[in-house]
């Protein structure tokens, strides 16, 4: 079982996908992905990004949220957003949690924030004024911050 499953719901710029294949593979996380895709899984710039993490990195995708939900039903939710009530830093991770990530223009929607999966909404600290972090990035932040709490598994 993964430490930890990465969730990009929807997500619609190819490059930031690749990136997160790429942390993925580096990490031992799971990345997940719920549709619908903006792109194909097949697309130069998924690939070019991920570099060759692609056999590395344990990815599946999924038709829609509910069916990640179905796939993984017992996983603590994290929903990551600019609203989150705890810091990513708050959270004591378990393994298996889902880290769960909104599409690149505007993130997780009301609907999908008010579903009674979700544990808890999450933030990851910026200065005043910024509008969000890049997906992947944002990410790379939250998998790293359960993997050092849950201590590095696998190394």
């Amino acid at each position: 079982m993964p430490f930890v499953h990465v969730v990009f719901d929807q997500p619609c710029i190819p490059p930031n996908t690749g990136n997160a294949i790429r942390m993925c593979a580096g990490t031992g996380a799971h990345l997940h992905l719920a549709g619908p895709l903006g792109f194909n899984m097949e697309e130069k710039n998924l690939r070019r990004a991920g570099l060759d993490y692609h056999d590395l990195a344990d990815v599946s995708v999924h038709e829609n949220l509910e069916a990640l939900f179905d796939a993984l039903p017992n996983a603590r939710v994290f929903a990551f957003t600019t609203q989150g009530e705890l810091s990513y830093d708050e959270v004591e991770y378990q393994p298996g949690d889902i880290l769960l990530f909104g599409t690149e223009p505007t993130g997780l929607s009301e609907h999908t924030l008010a579903h009674p999966r979700i544990t808890a909404r999450v933030r990851i600290p910026m200065l005043a004024g910024r509008r969000s972090m890049n997906l992947s990035n944002a990410a790379a932040v939250a998998t790293y911050e359960a993997w050092r709490q849950l201590g590095f598994i696998g190394i």
